[in-house]
């Protein structure tokens, strides 16, 4: 293989390195925002289980119920 050959290989082998780490941080940063929005689901569902409960907890109150 001639110089022309070796500095052709070289550049396609660093582009396809540079590829795999840009979807290797695209990954990661997709896997990122999908816990942020797990988390933020389930805040959001135990802050509506927690307002079910007290609104249920006031009913049983208004009614004389004992709970």
């Amino acid at each position: 293989m001639g110089f022309t050959e070796d500095a052709k290989e070289t550049a396609e082998t660093a582009g396809r390195k540079i590829q795999d780490a840009w979807e290797d941080t695209v990954d990661k940063i997709g896997d990122k925002i999908d816990e942020v929005k797990a988390d933020a689901d389930v805040k959001k569902a135990e802050a509506e289980r927690d307002s079910v409960h007290k609104r249920n907890e006031v009913k049983a109150d208004l009614r004389g119920d004992d709970h």
